[in-house]
């Protein structure tokens, strides 16, 4: 009787989100004008062509990426942009349980990627976290599983992060003090080179002047003994 229970409670759902004003609704109104197809077959035939490519199809794993991204952060830009914050609430819940089952992922893909329909059940797991109803899969792992560690264990986060906090700023600092030090001492290192003396070009006009005395000389000699043996 459960079971049925959520199977009613998923399609009332879908029958509210078809009749909503949205893209998506939208989109399957206009191909139900051009098809003469009613939006509800329309929306199964999709949903079920998107199952069977994530079975068999290629790229599986960026389509599953896609429906467990885009949806959400579709939702949580409205509900960051809206005044009620229950919604804040429960997309930063799926956000952190989003976070935590990517990181387990991240270390158990190897294995995790020959399991057969993996991206198939992975996408279905991504829909439950995100289902619009109270029993959502983000909600029950946080409160059973996520927030009970955290709350063990988060005086110790706290304190490791600020000590890692604490040391990367020394670290920054120390670096920095080696870094001025070093531009210092390169810079007094650094000695300047005297100015090119041109003595040599300042001395040519004197030694010409001097030279053309030399030469001068003897004439003027020879004249004034002429003068003499004329006179005598």
């Amino acid at each position: 009787m459960g079971l049925l229970n959520i199977i009613s409670s998923i399609k009332d759902r879908a029958e509210k989100f078809l009749n909503e004003k949205n893209v998506v609704t939208d989109i399957l109104g206009k191909m139900e004008e051009k098809t003469g197809i009613k939006k509800k077959v329309i929306a199964l035939g999709a949903v079920s062509l998107t199952g069977l490519y994530l079975v068999y199809g290629y790229g599986a794993s960026l389509l599953c990426n896609l429906i467990g991204f885009v949806y959400p952060a579709y939702y949580s830009v409205k509900a960051i942009e809206s005044p009620c914050k229950e919604d804040d609430t429960k997309w930063l819940t799926y956000w952190v349980v989003y976070g935590v089952f990517s990181l387990g992922e991240f270390f158990s893909d190897i294995f995790l990627y020959w399991f057969p329909f993996y991206y198939a059940f992975k996408c279905l797991f991504l829909l439950w976290c995100m289902a619009p109803m109270s029993w959502n899969g983000s909600q029950i792992i946080y409160n059973k599983v996520v927030r009970p560690v955290f709350l063990r264990h988060e005086a110790t986060v706290d304190n490791m992060v600020s000590d890692l906090g604490g040391k990367a700023m020394s670290a920054a600092e120390n670096l920095t003090r080696e870094v001025l030090t070093t531009l210092v001492k390169n810079k007094g290192m650094i000695i300047p080179s005297p100015p090119v003396a041109q003595s040599e070009a300042k001395s040519l006009p004197s030694t010409s002047g001097e030279t053309s005395t030399a030469k001068v000389g003897p004439s003027e000699m020879n004249e004034e003994r002429r003068d003499e043996l004329s006179v005598d």
